[in-house]
């Protein structure tokens, strides 16, 4: 009877796995997200104009109304909503590009939140005495320096060479880590989907109906949906982390897993943050992340495996 049970959760399972995350499904969301990227992007333009015009009038506390510059902001959400996708993709695969996706995120709602503060800068003699244009320059300088830092966490680790060391099914509980790996994917879809439709209908409660009680959820609006998000990540690496005792108990491994989970809690008390503060947070995640991904390819080059 339990075996049957368990046959059958699995061919649910694998259903919904190939249904969520194969290529074919992967390809088709892309086309999807472009084209709602783009009709986005237009609408955001029409309300910019009818604000412009004074044709309708909205709480703009967040000041995504007030420039054209700032309609990038929108097609740049579901840009960002893809790569959450894509980041749930990769989990199974691999774990460090899995990783890599975070930092992706993280680097892509910088720049997000670029575009929006371009539509808003104090161009003034005393740009250091403006806290907008402070901002704006910690979100730039950090932008470039994430990028270099992503350049460096998948030179330390190409895909390819991870997904070479995952074909070979070399024990029962490497069988039972990937098995594991494609259970949390599965599970984080419907889970993302959920907490992504809730984030967006909150907004534009908040944004167009201007309710008291949507305003006190949408109050950081480059953390909607994110911050609450990554707290779910937060579960699914120290689950990961779990389940990676079943593959290896090398302790190089366990440290640099170990480390990643770490990294995502950095990343996850930075949405709380704001100005320089936030900023030097997701650095530090980032740094922290691709030091400890160095450590553990020289310490296992050198042969230093208990």
């Amino acid at each position: 009877m339990f075996s049957t049970a368990k046959s059958f959760m699995k061919k649910i399972f694998d259903y919904l796995f190939i249904k969520f995350l194969s290529e074919e499904s992967k390809n088709r969301i892309e086309a999807t997200i472009l084209m709602v990227a783009i009709a986005s992007f237009m609408i955001h333009l029409i309300v910019i104009f009818l604000v412009d015009f004074k044709l309708i009038v909205l709480d703009d506390k967040a000041n995504l109304f007030i420039n054209p510059i700032a309609a990038i902001y929108t097609p740049f959400s579901f840009i960002l909503v893809y790569e959450v996708y894509l980041l749930i993709y990769y989990l199974p695969r691999s774990i460090t590009v899995y990783i890599g996706k975070q930092y992706e995120i993280m680097t892509l709602i910088l720049i997000r939140k670029l575009f929006k503060d371009l539509s808003g800068l104090k161009l003034t003699p005393d740009w250091f005495a403006v806290k907008g244009d402070m901002v704006f320059t910690y979100d730039l300088i950090s932008t470039v320096v994430l990028f270099f830092l992503i350049y460096v966490f998948y030179s330390l680790n190409p895909q390819k060479e991870e997904t070479a060391k995952t074909k070979p099914e070399i024990s029962v509980g490497t069988s039972t880590f990937i098995r594991m790996k494609n259970y949390i994917a599965t599970l984080l879809v419907p889970v993302f989907v959920f907490m992504a439709s809730y984030s967006l209908f909150v907004w534009v409660d908040s944004t167009f109906f201007a309710s008291d009680a949507a305003l006190g959820k949408a109050s950081h609006v480059d953390g909607i949906f994110f911050e609450q998000f990554f707290t779910i990540l937060i579960l699914a690496d120290v689950l990961l982390l779990l389940f990676s005792f079943l593959r290896t108990d090398r302790f190089s491994i366990v440290i640099r897993n170990s480390g990643f989970v770490i990294s995502t809690i950095l990343i996850k008390i930075s949405f709380g943050t704001e100005g320089l503060l936030n900023s030097v947070l997701i650095v530090v995640a980032v740094v922290f992340g691709v030091t400890i991904l160095a450590i553990q390819k020289r310490y296992d080059r050198l042969g230093f495996n208990s």
